[in-house]
């Protein structure tokens, strides 16, 4: 009886780590950033960035491709790009306002030339913690619009993890290949 709960305890372990197939990431394999405190899934085609990081960042993740056929006007770029932090702690009431204010700080750092528009802003839970998403579309500066998506989660009483997706162009597949990172994350 005790080597039937085992296994199952065992095999229970195994499906919630890897997953469910429902997932559009499902297989693939996870990223580990044990600085900021959380895992999520590598999509088919993207790599860690091995580059320097801006010291709020702790791990990062792209794509990057030219579009064919690039447009007059335009530069024709197309990325995908994720990267995870840690901050300090945030109380469950004030993670709108502090994920709304990151999102605003990282789009003037990233598109400084340009515009960003929040488009959603909606509370959430990533493996039972709670946490705030908040979806900016930024127009403007090196042509074309990116989309930015910034998840702040309420790690627990002492801290707090990020994870933020940047696409360009704002739809498509960089667009969801980043958003289904953000939903695979795990705190650890």
């Amino acid at each position: 009886m005790v080597v039937v709960a085992l296994v199952g305890a065992g095999l229970g372990a195994w499906w919630w780590s890897r997953g469910g197939d429902e997932e559009p990431l499902a297989g693939r394999p996870w990223e580990t950033d044990l600085k900021a405190g959380v895992s999520y899934r590598l999509p088919e085609g993207w790599k860690r960035d091995k580059g320097d990081l801006v010291d709020a960042f702790t791990s990062s993740i792209r794509t990057e491709s030219e579009a064919e056929g690039q447009r007059e006007g335009g530069d024709g770029e197309r990325f995908g790009m994720v990267v995870t932090g840690r901050g300090g702690a945030v109380a469950e009431p004030d993670l709108k306002a502090q994920t709304e204010r990151a999102a605003r700080s990282n789009a003037e750092f990233f598109n400084p030339d340009g515009s960003a528009e929040q488009t959603e802003s909606e509370a959430t839970t990533v493996g039972g913690h709670p946490a705030h998403t908040v979806v900016l579309v930024m127009k403007g500066g090196e042509g074309g619009e990116t989309r930015l998506r910034l998840t702040v989660i309420s790690a627990d009483a002492a801290r707090s993890v990020f994870l933020m997706g940047m696409a360009k162009p704002g739809t498509g597949a960089e667009q969801e290949a980043a958003d289904a990172v953000l939903k695979s994350a795990k705190v650890l």
